[in-house]
């Protein structure tokens, strides 16, 4: 994994002086017990299916994943001179954790995996993903997800 200090130097200014967003409502934080709950993901690595249409540069993309896609068939497709795709291509719940979110939910620990998940360009400005993040969320309330695991890379 790359340190901030150890990027170029006009990279490292550039990620410095993002403006993070502000939002007006505060999380929703309560809720079901997670034994209880339908889990989706949401990852940062421009994940695309095999010969899928990479993502653009600032874009402001985002994808759907079916959890029945085949992790076989799973690509990151992230731009970035400081991305190491090692563990990705070692063991894909690295970055997408759903044989993990599988087995939670066969033990009982969460109460179901939801039907689609999502992945986005990490290196994107994050104001240019707010529509996406609507998007999400409706797709998530039609799903009945009640929380989100956030897997950045």
């Amino acid at each position: 994994m790359a340190r901030t200090e150890d990027l170029p130097e006009q990279l490292r200014h550039g990620i410095a002086d993002l403006e993070c967003p502000s939002f007006e409502q505060t999380p929703f934080v309560m809720g079901p017990p997670l034994a209880q709950r339908r889990v989706a993901l949401v990852n940062s690595a421009a994940m695309i299916e095999r010969g899928g249409q990479p993502f653009r540069v600032d874009g402001g993309e985002w994808r759907p994943i079916a959890r029945t896609a085949s992790t076989d068939d799973l690509l990151i497709s992230h731009v970035s001179i400081n991305f190491d795709r090692s563990g990705f291509q070692r063991d894909i719940n690295v970055v997408y954790p759903i044989d993990r979110l599988a087995e939670l939910a066969s033990a009982g620990v969460i109460g179901s995996v939801a039907d689609t998940h999502f992945t986005v360009m990490g290196s994107d400005d994050p104001a240019d993903l707010a529509e996406a993040a609507s998007q999400m969320i409706s797709a998530f309330r039609a799903d009945q997800v009640d929380a989100v695991l956030f897997t950045p890379v």
